[in-house]
């Protein structure tokens, strides 16, 4: 007899694995530890005008697959009106069967607006007037969707020059959800792109000229992220930066930028590498930990790149050796006793077993699972890209430390994300104990599921209203 889709025991297909989720996974609060949630809107607790705005407004995931389905651009990014956008949608999702976007946007309707209909063009205006009905309730709104999910912390995303001052608002505030800054420094690379560079460089502080300035301004704004909550960095790179250059090449490299002459790669890299070697120190000092998100192919369809701009759907999967530059930057650290507790997420699949091995050669007493092997990330945030990963750290590492799942997204509407993991997390444990590959011992489960699900993420991050680091 056939399954019903999303029902209170979707994707667990055995008695342990519902128990598991719903006498611990489901009860457990959220640490959604990185996102790209526009932190003035949480500050303004912000309501939308409609769900296409929601929905639609910022979601390159949702954008890709319309073109797949053959929506034109206008109906994506482009000037339609919001219904119109939202009727194309409907017309994309019976067509996403068997990606992650069918589930998603199905559990979206259910979790975020009691909807239970199957969402196609026959039934788009029904739940075009019931979503935009309900986004008039008092409680839908930026808090009261963190507020609704549990959400104990979000970190976001945020340039060195930023003033914080939303992220402030918000932890001086009654919401219960704190919001805490992540440092992402690229654009101190961009020494290869002289006029964005020269134009943040002028934002970041005033007469940067050498690369002893430009290390000087970015300390002083890591402090300041630090005084203002922030226990993370992020750092986007098609592969480790392991090869610094001189600080006397720096110089060099930089002056020339800011007189408007472009580096090649290479010099590119081996500026960026040095940056890294220092912001990983000063991550190591203060006990902050430090994200590489590794592997994007950025913009490769450079026509529509160039009418739409980044961010727009466009990225993809790289092809670049990952092993060698990762083992080189870590140890460059560690041979400093300054590696920092470090996350490591990768794009292309076939380099889990790599990252995973990698990740437990730089281990360390006292943090358990210092160097983390990360959730399935953007394209391998799919059910098999998530057991993939569950998969690997197990036979490699340790998954009892994994600091567990992160939506990455700039939607209110992303937390039932979390939900989909907890289930998948629950299955595989579960079916594990079914068969006999893991002991029958509801404490030590249920402790394993907890701790993957929340408590491993509030005792590894040392977020600042986390003031205790216990495990359960």
């Amino acid at each position: 007899m056939a399954r019903t889709y999303l029902d209170s025991d979707f994707l667990l297909l055995s008695k342990t694995a519902q128990d598991l989720y719903h006498n611990t996974a489901a009860k457990q609060p959220i640490i959604d530890y990185h996102t790209h949630l526009p932190p003035d809107e949480v500050a303004n607790d912000y309501r939308w005008e409609n769900i296409t705005e929601l929905w639609l407004g910022h979601d390159h995931y949702k954008w890709r697959a319309m073109r797949a389905n053959g929506i034109p651009e206008s109906h994506i990014t482009g000037d339609a009106s919001p219904k119109e956008k939202f009727l194309a949608w409907a017309d994309t999702v019976p067509n996403t069967l068997r990606n992650p976007l069918y589930d998603w946007t199905h559990l979206e309707l259910r979790r975020c607006f009691e909807i239970d209909l199957q969402f196609g063009p026959e039934t788009a205006e029904e739940i075009w007037n019931r979503c935009n009905e309900r986004l008039q309730d008092k409680d839908f709104s930026a808090q009261g969707l963190c507020q609704k999910f549990k959400v104990d912390a979000v970190g976001t995303t945020d340039d060195p020059t930023d003033n914080l001052y939303h992220h402030e608002a918000v932890n001086t505030s009654d919401c219960p959800t704190k919001i805490y800054p992540t440092f992402r420094p690229d654009k101190a690379f961009f020494v290869d792109r002289p006029a964005l560079l020269n134009d943040w460089l002028d934002k970041l502080g005033d007469g940067i000229e050498t690369f002893n300035d430009l290390l000087g301004a970015l300390h002083h704004r890591h402090d300041y992220f630090h005084e203002k909550g922030c226990r993370m960095t992020d750092h986007g790179m098609r592969y480790a930066l392991s090869n610094p250059c001189s600080e006397e090449e720096a110089d060099r490299i930089l002056a020339k930028a800011r007189q408007g002459v472009a580096a090649t790669a290479e010099e590119t890299d081996a500026f960026g590498a040095l940056i890294m070697f220092y912001v990983g120190q000063w991550n190591a000092e203060r006990n902050w930990t430090m994200q590489l998100h590794l592997g994007p192919k950025r913009n490769p369809n450079s026509r529509l790149f160039s009418q739409l701009g980044p961010d727009s759907g466009f990225d993809s999967i790289g092809d670049w050796p990952q092993g060698e530059a990762v083992y080189t930057f870590l140890d460059s650290l560690a041979a400093e006793d300054k590696l920092p507790k470090t996350i490591v997420y990768n794009l292309n699949p076939r380099d889990n077993a790599v990252l995973a091995a990698a990740c437990g050669s730089f281990q360390e007493a006292p943090t358990r699972g210092k160097v983390q092997f990360g959730s399935g990330w953007w394209f391998n945030d799919t059910l098999k890209g998530m057991e993939d990963q569950i998969n690997t750290l197990s036979s490699i590492g340790l998954l009892a430390h994994f600091v567990g799942m992160l939506t990455d997204s700039r939607s209110f509407l992303s937390f039932p994300r979390h939900e989909y993991f907890r289930r998948l997390l629950c299955n595989i444990i579960g079916q594990d104990v079914e068969d006999g590959k893991l002991p029958n011992d509801a404490k030590l489960m249920h402790n394993l599921v907890g701790n993957i699900c929340y408590h491993n993420a509030r005792s590894y991050f040392g977020l600042p209203h986390h003031v205790d680091n216990l495990i359960a």
